[in-house]
């Protein structure tokens, strides 16, 4: 399959990024774009991200060979339709949500399933809009494929090459087998975070001393549930379940440990700490996943007038962004007094390098 022009309808974060990695690395491909937001399209034209504007999904998209579908699922599934009735019977289409079943559900009954691969790139941001999309926002990412059963080798081969030559890792998963993956390792500890969260809130006194000393290990568990309280809720409308099915595997295994906590059962509550601990260890560090990753040092300073200023001062003169920063009062399970939150591991890693010649005493994560 040759890939000549492609189409993005919707330019949001996701959507503009593989825009502008594509542009990057493929000047030469011709790229149209529609979006709900006119002024996105004005941005991503004059950004010479792509070559064509259209106000809506029209039959300015029949001469592309590929097409992004990166709004909302339920909105990608009504542009199906559309599509149907515009795209030849050689182009692909291909979708970035996060959930995969209803969407391949909805290409068979459309019987679609020739020109659909589905698509999860497994990256993202705090930030939204395609004024914070980057040309290098899934670069070691993984990104899963989901083929469907009428998928040709050719056309799944294109686009797992394109996935690479984005910098990405792509996966070739069955659309249920990614649902119950991502149920498992993304939405499940949201929901745990959001659960935990609001157990603290309502469990607190009057004076909110919960939340004063909320630091450590809770802030570290909890941290996914700043996240949009819309796209969660999508999210959990779609895979609702596989949500359910990991969700009533966790409660029993939360039940077990209360039974074994109850009969202060020693061995057990060991096993518990010292299985989950190399585990978790030996998760490899080497990729993003679904859960966007911290980028964090801790540093030891002393409580006198100037001391963040001058480490915030260090850092900025040598082109370094900070996050975020602020003094860690709960360092039951933390060491080094003041955390510091960077954008990208490159930053962190030059941070502490360079706090550590200044004679700082830096804890990396």
């Amino acid at each position: 399959m040759k890939i000549t022009a492609i189409g993005f309808i919707g330019l949001g974060l996701i959507g503009g990024s593989i825009a502008r990695g594509l542009r990057k690395i493929h000047p030469e491909y011709r790229m149209i774009a529609t979006s709900h937001t006119s002024a996105t399209l004005e941005e991503a034209l004059c950004a010479g991200v792509i070559d064509e504007a259209v106000p809506c999904l029209n039959e300015a998209f029949s001469g592309c060979d590929l097409i992004f579908l990166c709004a909302p699922v339920s909105y990608n599934i009504e542009y199906l339709k559309e599509l149907k009735e515009i795209c030849g019977n050689d182009c692909l289409i291909t979708d970035v949500g996060s959930t995969k079943g209803d969407i391949h559900r909805a290409v068979a009954d459309l019987h679609m399933e020739e020109n659909f691969i589905g698509g999860h790139p497994m990256a993202g941001s705090e930030k939204t809009g395609f004024t914070n999309s980057t040309d290098h926002l899934v670069e070691n990412a993984w990104y899963v494929l989901t083929p469907t059963k009428k998928t040709a080798p050719d056309k799944l081969k294109a686009l797992r090459s394109l996935v690479e030559e984005l910098g990405a890792l792509p996966l070739v998963l069955d659309c249920e087998e990614h649902d119950y993956i991502v149920a498992a390792i993304s939405h499940l500890p949201h929901l745990i975070a959001s659960g935990l969260v609001n157990l603290i809130r309502d469990s607190d006194n009057p004076q909110g001393t919960m939340r004063q000393v909320a630091a450590g290990g809770f802030k570290d568990i909890t941290r996914i549930a700043s996240s949009s309280p819309v796209m969660w809720q999508q999210i959990c409308m779609t895979n609702s379940g596989n949500i359910a099915r990991i969700l009533k595997d966790y409660i029993k295994s939360m039940e077990q440990i209360l039974e074994e906590v109850e009969n202060r059962d020693e061995t057990a509550v060991y096993r518990l700490f010292e299985t989950s601990r190399d585990y978790r260890n030996s998760i490899p560090d080497t990729s993003m996943g679904p859960l966007k990753k911290e980028y964090s040092v801790y540093c030891d300073i002393i409580d006198q007038a100037g001391a963040i200023a001058t480490i915030a001062t260090i850092l900025a003169t040598h082109q370094i962004s900070i996050r975020n920063i602020g003094i860690i009062h709960n360092r039951e399970f933390e060491e080094g007094v003041l955390k510091i939150e960077f954008y990208e591991e490159p930053a962190a890693q030059e941070a502490a390098g360079l706090l550590t010649q200044y004679q700082y005493t830096v804890h990396k994560r």
